[in-house]
């Protein structure tokens, strides 16, 4: 037996230890992973256990290889396809490359979709975006905005120049800025996403825009890095550093007030919602073709382009109130 179907038959035993024993009726769901290990994706599956027990008669299979390669995932998909399990749904580590493997998983009748991390358009029936680029970008302005009812100005510190996700976000920002009276977007700097440069990049918007009143990094690594920046310069309760960031990087710069919030993908509700999905395409409640919509439970529903994708919600927002809840798990 390989490492890959002992890991798989090991969470077909714990499903059945923790859930009962499974029933002929029961549906099996996978959720699939890019490796286990990971805490994002540990809590991916207690959002799947959620929606397994508010759609009762659902047992989850929480798998995925041993470290983040397409071979190790094309592995599992084979071992799930022997099991004859219901639905897969993957975040995948190659969007290529497990195609052909998800193509016969599906030509058995086994339901799949993709989430948080995609597959080829075919490779799998549907494909679940954490947020989408309008979301994201309306996202980090009004973090900023939220904090500053009389308005200011704010700043941008991106990864790269050329980093495609960061452009369209900041491209995205800048179109509904307008929104929210007063406030000046000042300047946009490039930290390269290098802890050291970002870092330089805060200190000199500090020392360019005596005014600024907010720094927004839409990258985890400039985050942080204008954090501490802000924080050694002393501007604490001046400028507030928002953007994308992890709970478990950012918590410490919460509690010190150097950011007041942040948002990111919360994976408890990307698990829940892919679990939801795969649930109402298995049992026929809903179809994934282009234009149509299917319900994700407390999560709404989600509508798919013409790539048969969709996003879930806007970014989870994490504060005071609620960082710590998270910050161990990712």
């Amino acid at each position: 037996m390989s490492v890959m179907k002992k890991l798989l038959t090991s969470a077909v035993v714990a499903a059945t230890m923790f859930g009962g024993a499974a029933s002929a009726e029961e549906m099996r769901i996978a959720l699939v992973v890019k490796a286990l290990g990971i805490g994002f994706f540990e809590a991916a599956a207690k959002g799947a256990e959620e929606a397994a027990a508010e759609l009762g008669g659902v047992e989850i299979i929480y798998t995925g290889p041993t470290d983040t390669t397409a071979e190790g995932q094309i592995e599992v998909i084979n071992a799930l396809i022997a099991q004859k399990v219901d639905a897969i749904a993957i975040s995948a580590n190659d969007q290529d490359a497990l195609v052909p493997a998800l193509k016969k998983a599906m030509d058995r009748g086994i339901t799949v979709i993709s989430w948080d991390s995609g597959v080829a358009p075919a490779g799998r029936q549907m494909h679940l975006n954490p947020s989408s680029n309008p979301l994201i970008g309306n996202m980090i302005i009004k973090l900023a905005a939220d904090h500053l009812p009389d308005g200011g100005d704010v700043a941008v510190l991106s990864a790269s120049a050329t980093a495609t996700n960061q452009n369209i976000w900041i491209d995205e920002m800048n179109m509904v800025t307008g929104n929210y009276p007063g406030i000046n977007v000042v300047a946009t700097v490039y930290g390269d996403d290098l802890a050291d440069k970002s870092y330089r990049e805060a200190q000199g918007l500090m020392a360019s825009y005596p005014d600024l009143k907010a720094i927004i990094a839409p990258t985890t690594v400039g985050i942080v890095a204008a954090a501490q920046a802000v924080t050694d310069a002393g501007k604490i309760g001046e400028i507030n550093v928002t953007g994308l960031a992890l709970p478990s990087e950012m918590a410490g710069h919460i509690d010190s007030g150097a950011s007041k919030s942040f948002a990111i993908w919360n994976p408890i509700d990307l698990g829940y919602a892919a679990t939801m999905i795969a649930y109402n395409l298995a049992t026929d409640k809903a179809v994934a073709e282009a234009g149509k919509s299917i319900p994700m439970g407390r999560m709404g529903d989600v509508m798919l382009d013409d790539e048969r994708a969709g996003a879930m919600s806007d970014p989870f927002v994490y504060d005071a109130s609620n960082v710590h809840d998270f910050k161990d798990i990712f």
